[in-house]
């Protein structure tokens, strides 16, 4: 997946996969995946997909300040 934001790209087949992580099973209603990226710009940003019932029922891409990375990684 691809997205502009703020002037800037971030795409998901350029990135590096920093971590992933998934919250229940394959065809889950509820469950969604959160992956970590890092552009070769340096820039972080979150992938997100999921069930018809999850927190993120579309794909989408979110952005992610280097200064909340560590804090994301702990946290998942």
């Amino acid at each position: 997946m691809k997205k502009i934001i703020c002037k800037k790209e971030y795409d998901t087949e350029t990135a590096e996969l920093v971590k992933k992580v998934v919250h229940g099973y394959f065809g889950d209603p509820a469950g969604y995946e959160e992956i970590l990226f890092k552009t070769p710009a340096g820039l972080y940003f979150v992938y997100v997909s999921g069930g018809e019932s999850s927190p993120y029922p579309t794909e989408d891409i979110q952005r992610l300040a280097k200064t909340k990375v560590q804090e994301w990684i702990d946290n998942h």
